[in-house]
């Protein structure tokens, strides 16, 4: 979806950001999605890595019982 948008799309959803927020609260915007990327980022690397050993121990049974 958001590959067809392109550099005018772009352009303008932050002009309409920039009339409904004012150019004081863009950088707080700005920051808050930010650190919302980076927590969620974070978790969704925490449950793949928790899964990863789950599923070699699955393996190393499966195997043993062949």
């Amino acid at each position: 979806m958001l590959q067809n948008i392109g550099i005018p799309g772009l352009i303008l959803v932050l002009v309409i950001a920039l009339i409904i927020f004012g150019p004081s609260k863009l950088p707080e915007l700005g920051r808050a999605v930010g650190s919302t990327l980076k927590e969620f980022k974070k978790s969704t690397r925490e449950l793949v890595s928790d899964e990863e050993p789950e599923s070699k121990q699955l393996n190393a049974k499966d195997e043993k019982a062949m």
